[in-house]
């Protein structure tokens, strides 16, 4: 059992008043978010993705600097719970590059954990899910080592990330949802959906929004570039979730072409105000700083396409002012959640 910090502890920026971002330096006011990458990955490491780990510090720190100098200001890290964060090297990574920084809590699929990991976590992950956004991610340390070192304050999550499956949820996926939803009521978080090859977002809306009752202007859906399908794109847009277009320039996914068109579509039926953009680097030759596309290349290349599709204000709104939105929260002050949703964060990779 901790303690909860409270919103402005000392070593974290004085919270603003009203909802702020939870940034890993503390919490912002979300109009300080600036031009923001909604979804993508400074660290991570996955058994389906062997050799491929985002684990280099100093590839990071130069990623970071890359989508700086193409105008970015802020990146949502979804990597969730047990695929190498490196929660500890993030607050140095943003004050060195100057962008904000945004971890996540919560679960991927049961695929990408190696033996043990998933058997290692508490019975009731939302408590997990809590302590990360609240007290802080726990394996501080490049290794995943848990360390008795409070010089700085632990970076917490200012997101929850899920996953679905293709075209379902199966039991895994469920259990995660449901405690994401437990946690998303605790804490006021955004819960954002990794959907397999862009696929089940009603089935997501149907878990989370129906059953679960998460408003669903706190669901982002990923992945949507994926399944250029302009049916599922508007019924989830009229629901009310967040829908995000992010891994572009794939060679596996070959949608780059289609990303427009679908933008347009929504920006047409009104819901411009609900497409977050991001790009999802997931493996070290993706980086730029490798001779991949990285993190720039959803201002060098994307942006401008999707410019001349539905205009530069409405591509500007897509990268400032959605995601201020979207990942904003009421955050819970000290002694606002029962005791029971608190807990130590088991020492395994983070």
């Amino acid at each position: 059992m901790v303690t909860p910090r409270p919103a402005s502890a000392p070593g974290h920026r004085t919270a603003p008043a009203g909802p702020t971002v939870r940034t890993v330096l503390g919490d912002l006011a979300p109009d300080r978010l600036g031009v923001c990458d909604a979804h993508d990955h400074l660290f991570l490491s996955s058994p389906q993705l062997p050799g491929q780990e985002l684990a280099d510090a100093a590839a990071a720190g130069a990623e970071l600097h890359a989508f700086r100098a193409a105008g970015g200001t802020a990146v949502i890290q979804w990597t969730p719970y047990g695929m190498g964060r490196h929660a500890a090297e993030l607050p140095r990574l943003a004050r060195e590059s100057g962008v904000t920084i945004v971890a996540a809590t919560g679960l991927h699929q049961a695929a990408h954990y190696g033996p043990g990991v998933l058997e290692g976590l508490p019975a009731d992950p939302a408590a997990l899910f809590v302590t990360e956004l609240t007290e802080g991610i726990g394996a501080t340390g490049a290794t995943g080592t848990t360390t008795g070192d409070d010089a700085e304050p632990r970076p917490r999550a200012g997101m929850i990330k899920v996953a679905g499956g293709f075209h379902g949820l199966d039991h895994h996926a469920r259990r995660t949802m449901t405690a994401a939803a437990e946690a998303h009521r605790a804490t006021g978080a955004a819960i954002g959906v990794h959907l397999e090859l862009g696929t089940g977002a009603l089935d997501v809306l149907d878990l989370l929004c129906g059953e679960l009752a998460v408003p669903p202007d706190r669901v982002i859906l990923g992945h949507l570039n994926r399944s250029p399908d302009p049916a599922i794109h508007r019924m989830a847009a009229e629901a009310g979730a967040y829908l995000a277009f992010d891994g572009p320039s794939r060679a596996n996914h070959g949608t780059d072409w289609r990303m427009p068109d679908a933008v347009a579509a929504l920006c047409d039926a009104g819901f411009a105000d609900r497409i977050l953009l991001g790009g999802d680097t997931t493996t070290a030759a993706a980086r730029s700083v490798n001779g991949g596309p990285g993190m720039r290349y959803l201002l060098r290349r994307l942006r401008p396409r999707l410019e001349l599709a539905v205009g530069t204000a409405a591509v500007t709104r897509m990268l400032t002012t959605n995601p201020a939105r979207a990942f904003a929260a009421e955050w819970p002050v000290r002694g606002a959640w029962p005791a029971s949703h608190v807990v130590g964060c088991p020492a395994v990779p983070a």
